[in-house]
């Protein structure tokens, strides 16, 4: 049975900033669901051992978050299974680097679709769920690329700024039926397996405090939903001190 403080939902959790995300809400005390596509369902179900190791409640589940049907099932399962949903975190990446002239329809089409297109369909979810309510609170995890768009990162871009134009909006619509819409810019590298297939020095990083770490991050997003209505954030950037703005 889920905690008197509810569900919160975790789309695209991996071994960073989304186990991040859903141990901080776990150990606020509400029941943590969790996902990413099947082939990787392994790495959640490890997190939520670990979380229901520590006195917490975590579920798995594997979903494509590009596919409607999925999407919709998802959050229709957790309602009627686990328990009410007063958040959901959006946090998929599908961060590549392409040459623009090397960027095929495919893979600016895929990119939109996992960073933009499944924000939509999570977001709409959550909205249907919430609103009649009154209450809930939606964050999407945005990058450097929602507000300014690097060489190589067309597709990256247009996904990321077209997530923070959906956020945007919601907000403005779903605040007056009392839920909470956030978008965060993590302006930096975020420590966890991706960013250490790329960079050696991650282990230096953090010990100066120069890369972004994951339970510092969730720590923000808990305090976002925490936030009285009174005094809502919806936009919040976070990077570490040495990162150049």
């Amino acid at each position: 049975m889920a905690s008197r403080k509810g569900v919160c939902l975790v789309i695209g959790a991996g071994d960073g900033l989304g186990s991040a995300v859903a141990r901080a809400f776990a150990a606020e005390g509400l029941t943590v669901c969790m996902t990413r596509r099947p082939r990787n369902l392994e790495v959640l179900e490890a997190v939520a051992a670990e979380i229901r190791a520590g006195g917490g409640e975590a579920h798995a589940f594997g979903c494509d978050a590009r596919e409607e049907s999925e999407v919709i099932a998802l959050f229709d399962r957790i309602e009627a299974e686990v328990g009410p949903l007063e958040v959901v975190v959006f946090n998929i990446g599908a961060n590549v680097r392409f040459p623009i002239v090397e960027t095929t329809a495919r893979v600016f089409t895929k990119v939109w679709e996992m960073a933009c297109f499944a924000g939509f369909l999570a977001g709409r979810e959550a909205a249907r769920i919430m609103a009649p309510r009154g209450r809930g609170t939606l964050i999407f995890t945005g990058a450097t690329a929602s507000v300014r768009g690097r060489e190589g990162f067309a597709a990256f871009a247009a996904a990321k700024a077209g997530l923070r134009a959906l956020a945007q909006s919601m907000a403005r619509e779903l605040g007056p039926e009392g839920v909470h819409v956030a978008h965060v810019v993590i302006d930096g590298a975020v420590d966890g397996t991706f960013i250490r297939s790329m960079r050696g020095e991650v282990d230096d990083l953090l010990a100066r405090d120069s890369i972004l770490k994951p339970a510092d991050v969730a720590a923000a997003y808990v305090n976002l939903h925490r936030q009285p209505r009174s005094a809502w954030t919806h936009e919040m950037d976070l990077r570490p001190w040495s990162e150049t703005w």
